[in-house]
């Protein structure tokens, strides 16, 4: 009998799988970016995740921000990155999800990378 964890690595893999044999239909001209290209304290312009794990939303009331916040982590084929997730894109995005962010932000927190939409940026369910 296979176990939850095992069902979900396995659905990961087929739709990491999936992503590599399909050709992307994308209405950006913007070339789609991988986890292993990214660079801190750059620009990511269109990057495609498969959503593994979402933790807990927690609300954040700073000078800069207010509002809710929750991490995330997905994947690609090429690697793992962690993710900022803002307001609504918090109950937006589930596990299994793959997302499209456009036009957000890369960093390294804690010594591993992380990405958001920002300010300015978008981020779409593409598949469920």
């Amino acid at each position: 009998m296979a176990t939850k964890e095992s069902s979900i690595d396995n659905r990961t893999r087929s739709i990491i799988s999936a992503m590599n044999q399909e050709p992307n239909v994308v209405s950006s001209n913007s070339k789609r970016q991988l986890v292993v290209d990214l660079v801190p304290g750059s620009s990511v312009q269109r990057l495609e995740l498969v959503i593994l794990r979402k933790y807990p939303r927690r609300l954040v009331n700073s000078k800069n921000y207010t509002g809710a916040l929750a991490a995330a982590c997905g994947r690609d084929e090429t690697g793992l990155v962690g993710l900022v997730l803002w307001n609504g894109d918090v109950g937006k995005v589930q596990v299994g999800d793959i997302i499209r962010i456009q036009n957000g932000w890369c960093r390294r927190r804690d010594g591993e990378i992380v990405v958001s939409t920002g300010r300015s940026g978008t981020l779409e369910v593409i598949d469920r």
